[in-house]
């Protein structure tokens, strides 16, 4: 017999997609465990210590605010000193806060975990992943991002996952354990993220000169890497922070308030309030996809733009139909507008302002966006209190997000020789 040897080369998976997937695993625990999991976790230090829902909203209101303020020192922080020391400092200190909010047994040793915490779940989380993750695309930049938000709503798919530890071994250990995993798996991703292009020798996208000739490229894709400074003079920046900030509002006040709007105001159990707000991940996830698809062949703006109408709608029609169809039909419209918008609002801060300080920019559009996130909220729960239901609150927050469309008609790309796109 003659041996025959397959000399045919192998192709090797295309290390951007790897740091995809690893910046994924990350972000879905984390989802779940501090994004979505701290509702959950909020019920059983309620349950055990008797703490007041107003103060753990203030906690979580806090902790978001912190995020916003540290986001352009983290930008920095990535720039100069790499994503491998930020991701696993993090990390470290992930696992002393988890520990440090298992052994907590007053407000005050609450609050300092808490604070702890907030600062490694920002320095693993979103801002340090998504800023590993643009600097290998730019034609399939959407589609990256979209993958690496499902991962997201996966995890808060998988929040209940919590829940039932917490009923067979209770908070602290199940604490303890997840949090331990997630900053298991942020010191490991944090080893392949760290990469980039240069580094392996490989083409952005992982495509060939051929194939990028054919890629269409988006709107507003440059070959100028904007400083922080530089992005902050263009219309374009505060734009899209508003338009995301806008969209946080809708966002953030439906994790904060779904369950108690359903079981205050439609009398819903709190079974059957957890099983809706766990629907919506999954209709996340289906926006994801279709975020991904569109994103690299459609106007970015225009897509942002229709997730917002849908946010909109959404709020208004939970809180002005009375039928059970209105919460399907919530549930499917801000479901699949969160899923569709996300991605897009991170890939067009790389089209328009390059990946080299991508991190620096982020960090201060964080802190504008990051408003949203804390205004939806408070204003929900603080209308609720005093007309004695959500539907006020969640009005203005609807007609306020389906109002952020415009912010995404202005927010066309930075044209330096264009004195209407730059401010002086």
């Amino acid at each position: 017999m003659t041996d025959v040897t397959d000399t045919t080369p192998r192709r090797r998976v295309y290390t951007g997609w790897r740091i995809v997937g690893a910046n994924s695993v990350v972000w879905s625990l984390q989802s779940m465990i501090w994004v979505q999991g701290y509702g959950n976790m909020a019920v059983e230090l309620r349950d055990q210590f008797g703490w007041s829902k107003s103060f753990l909203s203030f906690v979580y209101a806090g902790t978001r605010a912190e995020t916003a303020i540290f986001g352009p020192i983290q930008g920095r922080a990535i720039g100069t000193r790499g994503i491998k020391t930020v991701m696993r400092t993090g990390a470290v200190l992930g696992l002393v806060g988890f520990l440090a909010i298992a052994w907590a047994d007053t407000r005050a040793e609450f609050v300092i975990a808490m604070l702890i915490l907030a600062l490694a779940m920002s320095l693993i989380g979103f801002l340090t992943i998504t800023s590993a993750t643009v600097r290998w695309f730019e034609r399939r930049r959407a589609r990256a991002m979209s993958i690496l938000t499902m991962g997201f709503a996966f995890g808060g798919f998988c929040a209940p996952i919590l829940v039932w530890g917490f009923d067979r071994i209770g908070w602290r250990p199940t604490i303890i354990i997840a949090g331990s995993i997630l900053s298991c798996a942020a010191w490991w991703a944090a080893a392949i993220a760290n990469r980039t292009p240069d580094d392996v020798d490989e083409p952005m996208d992982g495509l060939q000169a051929d194939d990028a000739d054919v890629a269409p490229k988006a709107e507003g894709v440059t070959d100028r890497h904007y400083t922080a400074s530089e992005a902050m003079r263009t219309r374009g920046f505060w734009m899209i922070s508003l338009g995301h900030g806008a969209a946080l509002l809708v966002v953030s006040s439906s994790m904060a308030h779904l369950a108690l709007y359903l079981t205050e105001d439609r009398d819903y159990s709190a079974g059957r309030a957890a099983l809706v707000a766990g629907i919506v991940p999954l209709f996340q996830i289906v926006g994801t996809a279709l975020g991904g698809f569109l994103g690299d062949r459609m106007n970015k703006r225009l897509i942002a733009g229709v997730a917002m109408l849908m946010h909109g709608a959404a709020l208004i029609i939970l809180v002005w139909v009375d039928h059970v169809a209105a919460v399907g039909a919530f549930v499917v419209l801000h479901g699949v507008a969160w899923g569709v918008r996300g991605p897009q609002m991170q890939a067009i801060r790389a089209d328009y302002f390059g990946s080299t300080a991508f991190a620096s920019i982020m960090g201060w559009s964080q802190i504008i966006v990051t408003m949203g996130s804390i205004a939806g909220p408070v204003l929900a729960g603080v209308l609720a209190d005093s007309t004695g239901d959500y539907q006020l609150g969640f009005t203005i927050l609807g007609i306020a997000a389906a109002f952020g469309v415009v912010f995404w008609i202005l927010a066309a790309p930075p044209a330096p020789d264009d004195d209407r796109a730059t401010i002086a």
